[in-house]
Order: structure tokens, then sequence, then C-alpha cells
């Protein structure tokens, strides 16, 4: 099967083809690895089951970074969701909750799936796992979510970054949550070109996030954002599945974000040197966890 370079590129196969793009990775990495379609699915099922415990553990037992600067929120928002009384309704508290529980079971060490990144983890089984609850789908059905995210993640991986040290959290976190948007579309029946609408509707709405990690941990304020991820991701995936579009298409918004990436400065990719990083709080979380120093 040919390669798609671009986003472009991967409709027109897809349309050659009149595959789904779950179907085009799956095609993909079977050729590329030389297995068979049924050792791929089983190692997608082994990655699906990571997520839903990552995305589990903090929501039923209060779970801290060894850090201590996170930790106990998903299991607080799981709590609020029991209680009934939510603004938003169970499906968005209940992702909030999921991507908090695998960001800070990142930070405690725990397994977790670092897809695109570990500090990103908490967007796409959020995502994946919400939504196939709400629709009533199987496991196979969220594995088949899983590879469609990963054929918009193969376009992301050749034309730009998923470094928040080359391109900024809109790398990390926005790269997860286009993934899952794309990935949510084709789940609800979407068209590869919804879905990659969608992808670049999340990159639009994220350009220009920077990465500023407090103490340069993946905690402060990356666990959060996590859960901004997934709820962009989710509402984005409605919007597209709507009837909206994007009017700037997905190669021309992820070179956007890529040469927006690039031309962050360095106090605002990884670097700890920018950002809420560097308020007072930050400065006195650092010290909390490293003792003083002479920065």
């Amino acid at each position: 099967m040919r390669i798609a370079k671009s986003g472009k590129e991967l409709i027109e196969i897809c349309k050659e083809e009149q595959i789904t793009l779950s179907e085009y990775a799956i095609r993909t990495e079977m050729e590329s690895k030389e297995v068979s379609r049924e050792t791929l699915m089983a190692q997608m099922g082994a990655t699906l089951a990571v997520m839903r415990e990552g995305a589990t553990l903090g929501r039923e037992k209060e779970v801290y970074s060894l850090s201590g600067l996170i930790g106990g929120d998903a299991y607080r928002l799981q709590q609020y969701l029991n209680s009934g009384k939510s603004l938003m309704g169970n499906g968005i508290i209940k992702a909030m909750a999921m991507a908090i529980s695998s960001s800070e079971v990142n930070g405690s060490m725990g397994k977790i799936v670092a897809c695109p990144t570990a500090g990103s983890c908490g967007i796409l089984p959020a995502v994946i796992l919400t939504a196939g609850e709400q629709l009533g789908q199987s496991d196979e059905e969220m594995i088949q979510g899983l590879f469609a995210a990963s054929a918009i993640g193969m376009i992301i991986g050749m034309n730009a970054t998923f470094a928040g040290a080359e391109g900024g959290c809109q790398a990390e976190c926005g790269s997860a949550a286009a993934m899952a948007a794309g990935a949510v579309v084709e789940m609800m029946g979407g068209t590869p070109e919804m879905s990659l609408d969608a992808a670049a509707i999340i990159f639009k709405n994220v350009l220009g996030l920077v990465c500023d990690p407090v103490a340069g941990l993946v905690e402060i304020p990356c666990a959060k954002r996590n859960v901004s991820g997934a709820i962009n991701a989710l509402s984005t995936a409605d919007m597209v599945m709507a009837g909206v579009n994007s009017k700037i298409p997905f190669d021309d918004a992820l070179s956007a974000m890529y040469k927006v990436g690039l031309g962050l400065p360095e106090e605002l990719r990884e670097t700890a040197l920018g950002g809420v990083a560097i308020t007072p709080t930050g400065k006195a979380l650092k010290e909390k966890v490293f003792g003083k120093t002479d920065n």
C-alpha cells in the first residue's frame, strides 16, 4: 500500500481503496512489520487495556505523584460525578476524571501509554473510552478508534513534532487531542476527510500553547491540560459530525502548528524557564520539591 506523506494523500488513498483511517493504519502496519491482522489487533488490545487501567486507577483511589505536586483530583472528579450535580453531564465529567487519572498515574511512576507522549498520556484514553461508552461500542470498535488515531499520528510525526521541547504543548496535548478527535469522528461514522477536519480544528484551537512545566516536571500545568485536551477533542468531534468543517485544511493547520512551535522562545519549550513555571508560586513549588537552588 502507498504510504501517505500528508493529510491530503491520506484522504486520497482512503478514497481510492474505499477504506477507513483505521484500516489504512492496520494495512500499513501489517506490511511494514510483516505481522498478521490478528497480531496487530491483539497488540492494540493490550494497549487499550493499559489505557483503561491508567484511566481508572486514579478514579478509584487517590493517586499522588512522587513529587506530591499533583494527586487526588481524578478521585475528586469521580466523587463529583457520583453526586449527580455536574453542570456538563456525566460523559464529560467522566472524560475529565479519566484524563487526569492517567496523568496522576504517570506522575506516580505507574504504567501508562505514552501516546503520543507521556505528558499527553491522558487525552487519547479518556476520549476513546468515553466515546466508546457513550456510543455503546465494544473493545474491538475502540481498538479500531486507536488505529484511526495512529493514522493521523503518522502524518503528524512525518511533518511536524510531538515534542514539547521542539513545539510547545500544542505539539504534545494538541497532537493527542487531534488524534483523538479524528478517531472519535470515525467511531461515529464520519469519513477520513471529516476526521482530518476535526484534527485541523483542534490545532487551530491550541495554536501557540506553550510548554511550561513547574519544576520541570510533567505535572503542573500538564495534568489539567490533559483534561482540556480531552474535552476539546470530544466537543470538536461533535462539531464535525454536525456538519461543521475546517476552513483551514489539516496539512495547513499542521504546518502552522509546527512553524509556531519552532518560533516559540526557548523559555516556552519545556525548559521551565517561562510561563507559569517562573511565577512566584511556580518557583515556590519548585523549591518545595528540590529545595532552594541558586536559580
